[in-house]
C-alpha cells in the first residue's frame, strides 16, 4: 500500500488541488448575501453622497432603506448598490384602499428613480403586526396594489414585493421543528401573505435578533456564532449551531406549517450592539463584532440553515451607523457598524475577498481591534465607559457655537484646551470641542441626552487621545 501512493502521489496531489479549488469557488457561488440597514433616525450622519462612497469603499453591494428619501436614492443613482425601499406602515390603510394612491407613490417613489437606482425590492410596512396601530389589516391589499402600480410600469418582473416581519409572530418557536404563527394571524394575514409572495416569486423578509432572545439560559457562544457543542432538535433530530439559525428556521417550519414551506426568505434585520445600559446583558463592542464577524462569514462560506441547507442565507446586517436619536435604552443608539465619521466601530470582514484573504484579527477570539472614533491614538477598550466627541460632518458653526455653549453655561472644564494647557495641542476646532464636549457630558455622569450638542456630538465606547491630551471619565 505504501507503494502504490507513493508512486500516484503527483496525480493524487494535482487531483485534490484541483478538487480544493473547484470545492472553494462552488462554495464562494453558492454563498449569500451581505447587505447593510441604513437608518437615519440621527442628526450626525454625513451626507447621502459620502454614505454612498462609504458602501462602495467597503465592498457592499446591497442596502435596505427605510423610506424613499429622494436625496438618499439620487444618491445610489448609477453606483450597482442594490437597494430595498419602503413604503412606511403609516401608508398602508390609504395603499390599501386606493388604487389610485399606489399608482402615484409608485410613480413619484419608484419609477422616477428606476433603473437608474437599482431598486430590486419594496418593503410594504415593517413588523406590521406589532404595529401599535393596527394596520395589519391593511398589509396585503396594500402590497397587492403596489404590485399592480409595478405591473403598470412594466417593472414587477424586477422590483419584488415583501414585508419585513417581526419574530413575535410566532406562537411557538422552540424547538425549531415546532415553529408556528400566532393562530388569530394565520388565516387573516399570514397565509394571504405567503399566498401573494408565492404567485408573485417573492420572498418573506425576517427581523430576528438573538440578542433579544439570548439569556443566562441560553450559551452566549451558541448566540455569537462561537463553537459551541450545539443543541439538537429533539423534533427532527437536526443540529443546531447558531441561535440565529433555529430563529430562522422555526419560521420556516411555521410556513410548512400553514402549508407554504417553499416560500423563499431573507433576514432583514439582524445585529448585536456593541455599548448597552448595565442591565442589558450581553452587550460590548467584542460581543458586537463577535456576532457580525461570525455572520458575515457563515453566510459568504456557502449553505443555509440545517432545515433548508440548499438555501443560501442572504442577510441585511442591523445598521450601517450608530444612530443618536433612536428612542430607548442605549443599545438601541449603538448598533452601527460605523460611527458618524465614518470610522468602524470595530473590526470584520464584510466581502468574500476580506474573508478569502483572512481578517486581521479573529472575531472568535473576542481580540476584535475596534477603529479609532477619531483621529489619534486610542487606548484599550474600556468595558462600561464611553467619552463624547465632536462630529466631524458637523461644520464648523455649529462646531463652534457647541464648543461656546459647553464652555460657558454649560460648565465644562475648558482649561487644558486653553494656550499653553495640556490639551490645547492639536490646536483644532474637532480637538477643543471633543474635549469640551466630554467634559460636559462626564459632569452630567453621562445621562440619555448629554452628549448631542444639536447633533455636533456622538457617544463612543474607546478612550480618544489627542496627542497628549487625556480625555476624563469622571468628575
Amino acid at each position: 500500500m505504501p507503494c502504490f501512493f507513493q508512486a500516484q502521489g503527483m496525480a493524487s496531489q494535482a487531483f485534490s488541488l484541483l478538487i480544493l479549488l473547484l470545492s472553494s469557488a462552488i462554495a464562494f457561488s453558492d454563498a449569500g448575501s451581505i447587505g447593510v440597514n441604513y437608518g437615519r433616525v440621527a442628526n450626525n450622519l454625513p451626507s447621502p453622497d459620502k454614505v454612498v462612497e462609504l458602501l462602495k469603499s467597503q465592498g457592499l453591494t446591497k442596502v435596505k432603506l427605510y423610506d424613499t428619501d429622494a436625496t438618499v436614492l439620487t444618491a445610489l443613482a448609477n453606483s450597482g448598490i442594490g437597494v430595498v425601499v419602503a413604503l412606511p406602515n403609516e401608508l398602508l390603510a390609504s395603499t390599501a384602499s386606493d388604487q389610485t394612491f399606489a399608482d402615484n407613490w409608485v410613480q413619484s417613489n419608484i419609477s422616477k428613480y428606476y433603473p437608474a437606482t437599482k431598486i430590486e425590492a419594496i418593503a410594504v410596512g415593517n413588523e406590521v403586526f406589532v404595529d401599535p396601530n393596527n394596520t395589519t389589516n391593511y398589509l396585503v391589499p396594500a402590497m397587492k396594489n403596489v404590485h399592480a402600480s409595478l405591473v403598470k410600469h412594466n417593472i414587477d418582473s424586477n422590483i419584488k414585493i415583501t414585508s419585513p416581519i417581526a419574530m413575535s409572530c410566532l406562537q411557538n418557536s422552540y424547538p425549531s421543528s415546532a415553529g408556528s404563527f400566532k393562530q388569530e394571524l394565520v388565516e387573516p394575514v399570514i397565509k394571504p401573505m405567503l399566498d401573494f409572495l408565492k404567485q408573485t416569486g417573492s420572498y418573506l423578509m425576517v427581523n430576528a435578533y438573538p440578542f433579544f432572545a439570548y439569556s443566562d439560559k441560553i450559551s452566549l457562544d451558541y448566540a455569537l456564532f462561537k463553537q459551541n457543542p450545539g443543541v439538537v432538535d429533539q423534533g427532527n433530530g437536526l443540529k443546531y449551531y447558531s441561535l440565529l439559525e433555529a430563529q430562522i428556521d422555526a419560521v420556516f417550519a411555521a410556513m410548512s406549517a400553514v402549508n407554504y414551506g417553499d416560500v423563499k426568505m431573507v433576514v432583514s434585520e439582524t445585529g448585536w450592539p456593541s455599548m448597552g445600559d448595565e442591565n442589558e446583558i450581553g452587550t460590548s463592542e467584542a460581543n458586537a463584532a463577535s456576532y457580525n464577524g461570525n455572520l458575515v462569514k457563515r453566510v459568504l462560506s456557502g449553505s443555509g440553515t440545517p432545515l433548508r441547507p440548499q438555501d443560501p442565507l442572504n442577510v441585511y446586517l442591523f445598521a450601517l451607523f450608530n444612530e443618536n436619536q433612536k428612542p430607548g435604552p442605549t443599545s438601541e443608539r449603538n448598533y452601527g457598524l460605523f460611527y458618524p465619521n465614518q470610522q468602524k466601530v470595530y473590526n470584520i470582514p464584510l466581502t468574500e475577498e476580506e474573508l478569502k484573504n483572512g481578517p486581521s484579527t479573529s472575531v472568535n477570539e473576542n481580540t476584535s481591534q475596534a477603529q479609532a472614533p477619531i483621529s489619534g491614538e486610542v487606548s484599550r477598550t474600556s468595558v462600561g465607559q464611553t467619552w463624547c466627541v465632536a462630529s466631524g460632518n458637523a461644520g464648523e458653526k455649529k462646531l463652534q457655537a457647541a464648543l461656546d455653549y459647553a464652555c460657558g453655561e454649560g460648565g465644562a472644564d475648558c482649561t487644558p484646551i486653553q494656550p499653553g494647557a495640556t490639551c490645547y495641542n492639536p490646536n483644532t476646532l474637532e480637538a477643543h470641542a471633543s474635549y469640551a464636549f466630554n467634559s460636559y457630558y462626564q459632569k452630567k455622569t453621562r445621562g440619555t441626552g448629554t452628549c448631542d450638542f444639536g447633533g455636533a456630538a456622538y457617544v463612543v465606547s474607546q478612550p480618544p487621545k489627542y496627542g497628549n491630551c487625556e480625555f476624563p471619565t469622571g468628575y
